[in-house]
């Protein structure tokens, strides 16, 4: 239970940082909304008449704190941009991320643990050595330039699907996932890669532990000391290494989605910016600093009890 406590009290002070320097972040960003809004017709006067009216001219404590308790009370403010409320507006575009950052982690587990299983079995074989060298340059390349290549390979020249040409999944639910696929293979690459050497290198350092040698001394194989024994062991900490992948990919497809032209949160958020829309783009950071922490916390949590000797340290 301290454990528990000691945890949660963590999530609240780092979401609490995080709230505050979101908030301050887009404060110091060069421009006033106020000028944005007005466009041509942005004078002195009504810049500062506009200021006053959204509060600009209060101290930046006390506009934080109003903005904090009105966001936990749900209410995220109104975007500066299309006078909309901010949630409806993130909620909107919420089911495009969730639905990328899902295919992107399905294909992360369905590709990691043949390729972890199969690289343990064969330790310092062909296939070990080649796909080593493959996954560092997996893990080097960023989902952007993925996604780029994806394009221009599955998209210009093979024309499997049209940049930029999303659909929705009421309209077509086949070419919707389809045209999901790729950017979610773009942010599920490096991961991948980073899932097969970790479900590898724990398998390898279980089958080095004295209860495996203990199993070979009753006449149990390689193979079957690793799937009966070894194996149980070692994926304990690569679930709770997926746990906190599934948190990571939802915030990894900021990029991607502006590649695709994929209609989430992360356009939303670059799009938020470039017009000094700070409600919605504060309230984009905070929901997506907020899911991070929370995944993370419900990971420490689980492994904690899914190995012992986490509670006994």
């Amino acid at each position: 239970m301290k454990y528990v406590l000691r945890k949660l009290t963590t999530l609240i002070i780092t979401l609490f940082i995080v709230s505050l320097l979101a908030f301050l972040a887009f404060q110091v960003i060069p421009g006033s909304p106020a000028t944005t809004m007005l466009g041509t017709n942005a004078t002195p006067e009504k810049i500062a008449a506009l200021e006053h009216e959204l509060g600009f001219d209060q101290p930046v404590l006390v506009r934080y704190g109003q903005w904090a308790a009105d966001f936990v009370r749900g209410d995220w403010g109104t975007s500066y941009s299309y006078s909309l409320p901010v949630q409806d507006m993130v909620m909107e575009k919420l089911p495009a991320t969730l639905t990328l950052a899902l295919l992107a982690f399905v294909i992360v587990v369905a590709a990691s643990f043949p390729l972890g299983i199969a690289l343990a079995k064969r330790e310092g074989g062909k296939l070990d050595r080649a796909m080593t060298v493959i996954n560092q340059v997996c893990m080097s390349i960023p989902p952007v330039f993925v996604g780029i290549l994806l394009c221009f390979v599955f998209g210009i020249t093979l024309k499997v699907f049209v940049p930029g040409g999303f659909v929705t999944f009421s309209e077509d639910p086949v070419t919707f996932l389809v045209y999901m696929l790729f950017p979610a293979l773009s942010v599920a690459l490096s991961r991948v890669a980073m899932t097969v050497k970790m479900l590898r290198s724990s398998i390898l350092d279980e089958m080095n532990k004295d209860y495996i040698r203990t199993a070979f001394s009753r006449g149990r194989t390689r193979a079957d000391a690793m799937k009966k024994h070894a194996l149980r062991n070692a994926i304990i900490p690569v679930i709770a290494f997926l746990a906190v992948t599934a948190a990571e990919l939802v915030a990894g497809t900021i990029v991607v989605e502006q590649v695709f032209a994929v209609p989430g949160i992360g356009r939303l958020l670059l799009a938020s910016i470039s017009a000094r829309d700070f409600p919605v783009a504060q309230a984009i950071v905070v929901i997506l600093a907020a899911w991070v922490v929370i995944v993370n916390f419900i990971a420490d949590i689980l492994y904690q009890y899914m190995d012992p000797r986490i509670r006994i340290q």
